[in-house]
């Protein structure tokens, strides 16, 4: 159930005491439980112990809740859920400067060896050796205390609240996905395929980049609808469903068709389509995109599906056009993230659709996989408090 009278704009600015580590642990499909874990008292010199106070819920957060698995991420033992984190700062090593006790931050979940080839090269995101929260066999951040890298918790401007700032978290994979892999030029026409929340905040990211005209696709018109009303694009399509009768492959090219019509693309120039974000994993909607390019265009791939699919290569040959992937993010993407929002180019509070305290976690698990709340609204963003020292679980 969602807490009711909690403000978006209140942030809990309590420090946790006592020595009690309640965490949130998967042991199994469908099988969680709230854990005492030991309490982290040490910190190395460049690390910072932090308390978690509020965590948005993930896709992948769920996956693992109710399959075990996200692809070749296997849950193999007992793990802490939950990884779009903000919290205060508990203690640092004594070779920390950017942040202190008290501060409000971000946390990037994801902890690099910063010694591969990758790492030194500025792409950390592809590090093998990655150790990203709440993705086997690494414990998450739904706990009393978490521990990480210093340079990985991002001080929050006065104007931002914790909940935006555990929303940086997906931001940032939109940010990545638009500035860093898609490189989008100003005034440019970008289509976003997917309405869940990275495509969201993808086409959010994209508008407050200075894109010229950006459209949401998607087949659930509410979602849409929640797009357009809270101004996270320029406009939104619902696509028309397959004619009785026609050929799989035909249906992709009219669909890109009926898009270009309805808002005066054209193939090529200033009119065309610069830049396509794939967020939704849907083969139909990747063929779409490949048709809806303009010549010379960029799709970025976000979203996972199936792992084979098919393609019309003699038009990404023709039409020169460039598919890359895009995966987590990487360096600068929290700092742009945030000063998007710092700036109100972003809005990131709209997304918050409902709230939980840490003791009804398992609803918003439920809540989420349903995308629906018990209020019977649709669900978009989830957001959980994290644990009171003095909260009797």
């Amino acid at each position: 159930m969602s807490a009711p009278g909690l403000s978006a704009a209140t942030d809990d600015v309590r420090l946790p005491t006592g020595d009690s580590n309640v965490s949130f642990v998967l042991h199994g499909i469908d099988d969680v439980r709230y854990e005492d874990r030991p309490v982290p008292t040490e910190s190395s010199d460049n690390d910072a112990i932090v308390a978690p106070k509020k965590v948005t819920l993930c896709g992948s957060d769920v996956h693992y809740y109710k399959e075990g698995r996200v692809g070749d991420f296997i849950v193999e033992k007992p793990m802490v859920l939950g990884h779009e984190t903000a919290a205060l700062v508990v203690k640092v090593g004594r070779n920390v400067t950017n942040i202190k006790p008290g501060d409000r931050v971000a946390l990037e979940p994801g902890e690099s060896c910063r010694m591969c080839p990758d790492c030194k090269a500025g792409h950390y995101q592809r590090c093998p050796k990655m150790k990203f929260a709440a993705t086997p066999p690494f414990d998450g951040t739904l706990a009393h205390y978490y521990t990480l890298p210093a340079d990985l918790c991002y001080k929050l401007p006065d104007n931002m609240t914790l909940e935006e700032g555990a929303l940086l978290e997906p931001m940032s994979v939109g940010v990545h996905a638009v500035h860093k892999i898609g490189q989008m030029k100003l005034a440019a026409n970008v289509v976003v395929f997917g309405a869940g929340p990275v495509g969201l905040l993808t086409a959010a990211v994209a508008k407050g980049l200075g894109a010229r005209k950006v459209v949401i696709v998607d087949i659930q018109e509410p979602r849409l609808q929640f797009a357009k009303e809270n101004n996270l694009v320029h406009d939104y399509y619902l696509p028309s469903k397959p004619n009785e009768g026609e050929a799989r492959e035909d249906y992709p090219r009219r669909n890109a068709k009926e898009i270009r019509e309805r808002f005066e693309f054209e193939e090529r120039g200033p009119n065309a389509v610069d830049l396509i974000v794939d967020c939704s994993g849907a083969e139909v909607c990747i063929q779409t995109a490949i048709y809806l390019l303009g010549h010379g265009g960029t799709m970025v791939q976000v979203g996972h599906g199936k792992p084979n699919i098919t393609l019309d290569y003699q038009t990404v040959v023709t039409h020169e056009l460039t598919i890359k992937g895009s995966f987590r993010y990487g360096p600068g993407a929290y700092r742009l993230s945030m000063d998007l929002v710092a700036r109100g180019a972003v809005n990131l509070k709209a997304l918050i659709s409902h709230r939980y305290t840490f003791r009804d976690a398992v609803k918003a698990f439920e809540a989420n996989h349903k995308g629906v709340g018990q209020d019977g609204k649709p669900l978009i963003k989830a957001v959980i408090d994290g644990p009171e020292a003095d909260e009797k679980l």
